[in-house]
């Protein structure tokens, strides 16, 4: 610490009565509040979730998978491209969503990828790893609430077509 920053610092302890203290701590807490506990917007229906995953997803070149991490409000605590692949196929990996859900604290997910060709079919693989994603974060207590599809038109939700 400088000189300068020792005089400052014992100005300020001079100045400040404890009244000016405790609204100095009381403003801390305030920040420390905002910055803990302030989350994302709450995603509530597949329509809104599909509109925010298109302007994700729409321009990508390469089919990619996307996992959005929800508190149990479900209010975003992240967005992540987690995986990426070539024009009609991504390798994904349970494992690794799992993990990014236990760091995030995450209580639920929805899970995204794009088809670059535009079709909205979901194909027989992307049905299979539905279903393992959904029985794989069931084992750590994460519901996995959707799979949309971001392709020509609008997103498909798995949910919203019985698919899950």
């Amino acid at each position: 610490m400088s000189s300068n920053q020792v005089l400052n610092d014992k100005k300020v302890q001079e100045i400040q009565s404890p009244a000016q203290e405790d609204l100095l701590i009381e403003k801390a807490m305030q920040i420390l509040d905002r910055r803990l506990f302030t989350r994302g917007p709450k995603l509530e229906s597949p329509p809104e979730v599909g509109r925010f995953l298109k302007l994700k997803l729409a321009g990508m070149e390469r089919e990619v998978f996307c996992v959005i991490f929800l508190d149990i409000k479900h209010q975003v605590l992240a967005f992540e491209t987690m995986f990426q692949g070539d024009l009609g196929h991504t390798s994904v990996y349970p494992r690794q969503v799992l993990k990014r859900a236990i760091a995030h604290n995450a209580s639920a997910v929805i899970v995204a990828h794009n088809h670059p060709s535009g079709c909205l079919t979901p194909s027989r693989a992307d049905r299979a790893l539905t279903q393992r994603l959904h029985e794989a974060l069931a084992l750590i207590d994460v519901v996995l609430l959707d799979h949309i599809i971001v392709g020509a038109g609008d997103p498909l939700s798995m949910t919203q077509h019985g698919l899950m």
